[in-house]
């Protein structure tokens, strides 16, 4: 599919966005672009994302092989005052309950985790999403049994 065939669906999603997800509506669509990520008990690498906010959710794969990582899917529910709560369900099992804020004007969503469940070794999640020259860049940290809250993810996105 070239980004043509997925421009116009995306356009009529904007139009018929509900009032309360509107000061996040710039985030409607597909992205895509690669990322990289690491931590202190896994090696570094390199990977590919398609992120959709709307649904099925976001999946990812191995740049160098195309397969699947994992795929998430999840809830934003944005209220008036710049609070925001996000429910996230990952096929690994893990699912994340984050709250936050979001910054309409900034195009910044900022979260931090309040539950993490169905993790053995995963404690803590932080994400923050920016618009940033057209693309949707992010950073989600990441903090462990063994390790401290720190870079896990981060990647460029352009919306198809």
């Amino acid at each position: 599919m070239d980004g043509s065939e997925s421009s116009a669906p995306q356009q009529a999603q904007v139009v018929a966005v509900h009032p309360a997800v509107e000061p996040l509506s710039y985030l409607l669509g597909t992205w895509r672009g690669q990322g990289e990520g690491g931590f202190p008990t896994i090696n570094s690498f390199k990977y590919g994302e398609q992120l959709n906010f709307s649904h099925p959710g976001n999946k990812t794969w191995k740049l160098n092989s195309g397969e699947p990582m994992h795929a998430e899917s999840g809830y934003w529910r944005p209220k008036p005052d710049g609070t925001i709560e996000v429910v996230i369900a990952q096929s690994t099992g893990l699912v994340e309950v984050q709250k936050g804020t979001y910054d309409a004007e900034e195009k910044v969503v900022k979260l931090h985790s309040e539950l993490v469940g169905n993790a053995s070794k995963v404690r803590e999640i932080t994400r923050v999403f920016k618009l940033v020259n057209e693309e949707l860049v992010y950073v989600v940290e990441m903090a462990t049994s063994l390790n401290s809250l720190q870079p896990h993810l981060k990647a460029s996105l352009t919306k198809l």
